[in-house]
């Protein structure tokens, strides 16, 4: 159990001995550990190095524990400082690992995965690991065989303690069931959201540590394969595309009823706020209608019902309304 502050099984079974007795010699314990006193006298010397037991003065001497709650405490501190210095240093290192990785092995900066459960595993592990940021493309075809049908969890999860998901969506995602739902989720938990029309794959980056770019063929309808992207100027190329998109996207914002006092709970239904959630996305009519489940007739009646509504004579003059209130 307490291999970890670096006793060895011996030095484990000296120690709780010890506690047992809570003061003892060298003898006493090497008699209870059925251990030779050479051996015993070492774990001894280990624990007092550790602080985990003190001598006494005289005759032989007297080995005494102190109390685990304030000894082991100190160790696992110790510990802790020492880790912290480790990882102070994590940045560093890794800097030097990517300038001495970049040409050094070719061959080893791009892998291939070819099963669709392994790109599942890879994508969750990848995520996981994530210290700063996660950035991506996304767009049809999907590894998950819920697609979009339900939340990223591991993403969800990760928001929650504090890691960044900006992400860039194909305008083509308009047409998928259940897409709105998934990303007000994601948007609502601060994932930073947008949308543009044509990207040009799908990719998905991990700080800027690691990427994985899945590997598509025409006509396919699922992820099976995917290339992984280690430390390279191929990396750095991804980066500076995705941060190149993403200037250029427009900013997906959910409906948020704003709390000002001329704002009247029954002004809109809940269509209607997702309806302009898919308008300010930059969804056509007939996008909108599939993600709604109306017609594009039912699309416009709406469209044209909320531009009376709110005085507005065009879409832009009912959009620039839905600002000004906060709504988009």
């Amino acid at each position: 159990m307490l291999e970890a502050i670096g006793l060895n099984e011996r030095d484990e079974a000296v120690y709780d001995a010890l506690i047992r007795r809570t003061r003892a010699n060298t003898a006493e314990l090497a008699a209870d550990c059925r251990l030779s006193a050479q051996v015993t006298s070492r774990s001894l010397r280990s624990l007092v190095g550790l602080g985990l037991a003190s001598t006494a003065p005289g005759r032989p001497v007297t080995y005494v524990a102190v109390p685990p709650d304030s000894g082991l405490e100190a160790v696992l501190r110790e510990r802790e400082r020492a880790l912290n210095g480790v990882r102070s240093q994590l940045s560093d290192l890794m800097a030097l690992y990517r300038a001495g990785s970049r040409f050094a092995h070719p061959g080893e900066l791009v892998e291939v995965i070819s099963d669709r459960d392994e790109v599942n595993r890879n994508w969750a592990q990848m995520q996981r690991a994530t210290r700063t940021q996660v950035r991506g493309f996304d767009c049809p075809p999907y590894a998950a065989a819920a697609g979009h049908s339900e939340p990223n969890g591991t993403e969800l999860e990760l928001l929650g303690r504090g890691v960044k998901y900006r992400v860039v969506y194909d305008s083509s995602v308009l047409d998928l069931p259940g897409w709105l739902e998934d990303v007000t989720a994601g948007i609502r938990r601060g994932e930073q959201a947008r949308i543009a029309p044509g990207l040009p794959t799908k990719l998905a980056i991990s700080d800027d540590r690691i990427a994985m770019l899945p590997l598509l063929r025409p006509g396919d309808d699922a992820v099976t394969a995917s290339y992984v992207i280690h430390p390279s100027p191929l990396l750095d190329a991804l980066v500076a595309l995705f941060e190149s998109v993403w200037e250029r996207s427009v900013q997906i914002r959910p409906f948020t009823p704003p709390a000002d006092e001329d704002f009247l709970p029954d002004q809109l239904s809940q269509d209607e706020e997702k309806l302009l959630t898919l308008l300010a996305s930059g969804a056509t009519d007939r996008s909108a209608g599939r993600a709604l489940g109306w017609s594009e007739r039912t699309v416009q009646r709406h469209i044209t019902r909320l531009m009376r509504r709110f005085g507005a004579q065009t879409r832009f003059q009912l959009a620039m309304e839905a600002t000004r209130r906060g709504w988009i």
